[in-house]
């Protein structure tokens, strides 16, 4: 399988990418990397853990 890579800043960027990532991941193997821009380790896990894996990318 063909690869991708997907430059996330901010949280924010991980809505609007949901759908794009969804549709990526049909074609391609995803690999996702956060830059970690305004980076907030306790806001970062909670919103990773609860919300993007959530989204069953």
């Amino acid at each position: 399988m063909r690869k991708i890579v997907t430059v996330v800043g901010a949280r924010p960027h991980f809505i609007i990418l949901a759908p794009v990532s969804r549709v990526l991941r049909q074609s391609f193997k995803e690999i996702l990397i956060n830059t970690g821009q305004h980076y907030d380790y306790t806001l970062s896990e909670v919103f990773l853990i609860s919300k993007y894996s959530k989204a069953r990318l």
